[in-house]
């Protein structure tokens, strides 16, 4: 059954509310007593199923989404379908995909779901800590192996669109060009070091280099900085 938390008049407005959807109570339980330690976090709602997560979300108004792909015996990722639902639905919701599975396919089909990241169920608590933030902030979050998933797919994947840089990654660029370090540009950004490395690689990809120095100049030539 879903779980809500009563809303308090006195609540912070910088509390960033999260919403648990995992088929496991007991892996609901612990990740509510992790990220309620956090001052800056609070567990509005729980559920266990994909109807269930949709019924609630309208309700408890989450800013965040942490979201298992494996909601069912029957399937292994009935979460995808989750996700798109509840970003077609709610455009301003936050979902991160924290999940025992990873794959070149599945971090993809989730990005592409609507997921604004995706990280690995063993990945340590500062990392899911941080990634919640990132996400909150409205920026991507992942973990160094599907960060490392993500580039691998889109490595495989060659359409006119994947050739096209965001806006995003036109910054990270800019700021390629002025020398800066992976840290550095996470830094400046406001995004982890390990989301730079994920935009770094796909610049590098898509405009068909190795290095960091040849993709200034290539992006130069293009009139792209």
């Amino acid at each position: 059954m879903a779980t809500l938390t009563p809303a308090k008049h006195d609540e912070r407005t910088d509390v960033v509310g999260i919403m648990l959807v995992d088929d496991h109570a007991i892996v609901r339980q612990g990740l509510r007593s992790i990220l309620e330690r956090e001052d800056d976090m609070r567990v509005v709602a729980e559920a266990s199923s994909a109807a269930e997560a949709k019924a609630v979300v309208a309700r408890s108004r989450p800013q965040i989404v942490l979201l298992d792909l494996k909601l069912s015996t029957s399937s292994d990722t009935e979460g995808l379908d989750l996700c798109a639902d509840l970003t077609s639905a709610h455009p301003e919701l936050g979902v991160l995909v924290l999940t025992t599975f990873l794959d070149e396919n599945l971090v993809l089909r989730a990005v592409r779901a609507g997921a604004r990241g995706y990280v690995v169920k063993d990945v340590d608590t500062s990392a899911l800590i941080r990634a919640i933030r990132d996400v909150s902030r409205g920026e991507s979050a992942f973990d160094a192996r599907s960060a490392s998933a993500m580039v691998r797919g889109l490595n495989q994947a060659d359409t006119p669109s994947a050739r096209q840089l965001t806006s995003r990654e036109t910054e990270v660029l800019k700021l390629l060009a002025r020398g800066m370090s992976n840290r550095d540009i996470g830094a400046r950004l406001y995004i982890s070091e390990t989301t730079a490395k994920f935009h770094v690689g796909n610049i590098l990809r898509k405009l068909g280099v190795s290095r960091r120095a040849e993709a200034v100049y290539e992006a130069s030539k293009a009139g792209l900085i």
